[in-house]
């Protein structure tokens, strides 16, 4: 009996001792991978974003490579100006205007000019550098005294960068289109082929077409400039559309439209007198005519007397005939 009492003492003893020393051995391994974890941690939080930044150089490179440069010495501009000027000798500025034009590398794209009544006028059209727009303004405003001046601008930054990327596409497309065709082994195919690519190509002329007008518009600067003497009436601007200008555009129309009527019956007034008088004065006759006839030759009284009207017919017993006993 003390034998099984000490061999079951000794088990109990010995199972305590193994769970006390796995026990142990557990915590030593985490407190190690704990503190391993927690010395290790800052050095993979500084190398994460070491590598981040390292593997994602490359693509943030080509990205602000490809992307377009939008700043506002970099944006396509188009500057339009209007100016209008009183000088005392509208020939002699309108030709200071030209000069200016020149000087600033550019050219006179239009040049109106009218004298009646006393006063003299000249609207011409400047097309000037871009770069030398403001201070082209400037120079067209000191050649008399300034009565007004107007400018307007327009971005198509974004016009041309979509204009660039279609024709692009446009471009491969027509490349394809002829490697194809040369590779054309039927007759139907060359056809097909043909047709298509001259489509492909149609539209990429239409495309670059777009790109050159703006180019042109955004490179050279249009300037309108208004030279007035002292006696001619100042420019004036109309103002926005509204209900008094369209009843007043609706009244205008309605007199232009009188004024054409009254000519055209003004027109008209001698043919009818030269011929309309006669024909009216012979219907006027042979109606006169026909009543006169009518009136001696009058028509037989039973004409005009109603058919006798039908008698119905008178219903009653048959007549009874004679039988013979």
């Amino acid at each position: 009996m003390r034998a099984f009492r000490s061999r079951t003492t000794y088990l109990l003893g010995t199972v305590v001792l193994t769970g006390v020393l796995l026990a142990g051995c557990g915590s030593g391994d985490s407190s190690d991978s704990a503190g391993m974890s927690a010395a290790d941690a800052p050095a993979m939080n500084e190398a994460a974003p070491q590598k981040a930044e390292g593997g994602g150089s490359g693509t943030q490179a080509d990205t602000q490579a490809k992307a377009p440069d939008l700043r506002v010495e970099q944006r396509d501009i188009i500057y339009r100006g209007t100016v209008t000027v009183r000088v005392e000798n509208v020939d002699a500025a309108a030709g200071q205007a030209g000069g200016i034009a020149k000087t600033a590398g550019g050219f006179v794209s239009g040049d109106n000019r009218s004298s009646g009544s006393g006063a003299d006028t000249a609207t011409m059209e400047l097309r000037i550098p871009a770069p030398k727009f403001d201070a082209a303004v400037a120079q067209l405003a000191k050649l008399g005294t300034e009565e007004q001046r107007q400018i307007s601008t327009e971005d198509v930054t974004e016009q041309t960068i979509d204009l660039d990327a279609r024709i692009t596409v446009q471009q491969a497309r027509v490349d394809s289109g002829r490697k194809l065709l040369a590779q054309a082994k039927s007759l139907n195919d060359l056809v097909m082929l043909e047709r298509e690519v001259a489509t492909r190509e149609a539209d990429l002329a239409s495309l670059q077409a777009k790109k050159r007008n703006l180019a042109d518009l955004t490179a050279l600067s249009t300037i309108t400039v208004t030279l007035l003497d002292p006696e001619a009436d100042a420019v004036v601007e109309e103002g926005p559309p509204g209900f008094l200008s369209g009843l007043g555009a609706g009244w205008d129309a309605l007199l232009a439209s009188l004024r054409v009527l009254l000519t055209v019956l003004g027109a008209l007034l001698p043919w009818l007198i030269a011929f309309g008088l006669p024909i009216w004065g012979i219907l006027y006759a042979v109606r006169r005519y026909n009543r006169t006839r009518r009136a001696a030759h009058p028509a037989p009284a039973y004409a005009h007397q109603p058919p006798p009207a039908a008698q119905p017919p008178v219903s009653g017993p048959p007549a009874q005939q004679d039988q013979q006993p």
